[in-house]
């Protein structure tokens, strides 16, 4: 199992489960089941297999990852021992409950864009767990983005303060990276958008930029017949009631750091039916 996950369950334990231990015969068996209080976009049934089935708790049902659900829902039928299951519970359910409301999120705006604009998420992941976080972002149909900083260089606004200018550092960035990473970086004004796409980075962001501000940045690669020499992402500012502006613009990416950092965990619960 993922070291995570054992660590997850060891942070829970702590020395033992006394509540448990003190009420709960040592080999009572039970049934039980998760069950959906909320609506959305199923994800992280098969980590929490994963949890059950490290403690030898047989699972018997669970519906997929990625299916509609509604409250009421059965998403997991269980047996084994009492005690284990119930050690299990809150780690399993906190993980299914994240995942499951990050990847609603994520669907939410995949849907609102209609399959004009890539929805993609960010690095702002909740920390030791953001693979899981990313999981659940595909699982709602949106890219990942970057796993880790290895991926690919994306310089940003630090990078650049401590280079100098965007050009600089996208410059620096072409002679020393790999061929095989693709390069971003982060704009601020009309002027570096320009600048970077003339020199072909492979994505250039418009950070915080408003409507007016994209649409005068496409406007102009447009007019200088050099919009196909980078990928052109947005990020800032951008929510469920003006996504669709930026749609019409024909940007390519959308990022929404939100996605991973603010979204509401779905409500679900574990029920014993011995």
């Amino acid at each position: 199992m993922d070291k995570i996950l054992e660590y997850m369950l060891e942070e829970d334990e702590g020395f033992g489960d006394v509540t448990s231990n003190s009420v709960i015969d040592e080999l009572d068996e039970v049934n039980a089941y998760i069950v959906s209080k909320d609506e959305g976009i199923l994800a992280g049934i098969n980590v929490a297999k994963e949890l059950f089935e490290s403690r030898k708790v047989r699972v018997l049902f669970h519906l997929s990852d990625g299916c509609e659900i509604k409250k009421g829902d059965l998403l997991m039928f269980i047996h084994g021992n009492a005690r284990d299951i119930l050690l299990v519970e809150r780690t399993a359910l906190n993980l299914l409950m994240r995942m499951s409301g990050v990847a609603s999120a994520a669907n939410k705006y995949v849907n609102l864009v209609n399959g004009d604009v890539i929805i993609a998420g960010t690095r702002k992941t909740q920390p030791a767990i953001g693979k899981y976080d990313k999981m659940a972002l595909k699982i709602g149909g949106a890219d990942t983005h970057r796993f880790s900083l290895d991926d690919m260089l994306l310089i940003k606004d630090n990078h650049i303060a401590v280079v100098g200018s965007p050009l600089d550092a996208l410059k620096k960035a072409q002679k020393n990276a790999s061929f095989s990473k693709k390069i971003e970086i982060e704009v601020e004004t009309l002027e570096d958008a320009i600048a970077c796409v003339e020199n072909k980075a492979d994505i250039v962001m418009l950070d915080n930029m408003d409507y007016g501000k994209v649409s005068d940045v496409l406007d102009e690669l447009e007019k200088r017949g050099i919009r196909q020499n980078s990928l052109i992402e947005i990020s800032g500012g951008i929510n469920e009631d003006n996504i669709g502006d930026y749609i019409g613009l024909g940007v390519d990416i959308i990022s929404i750091g939100g996605l991973t950092h603010s979204s509401r965990s779905l409500d679900f619960s574990l029920k014993i039916d011995k």
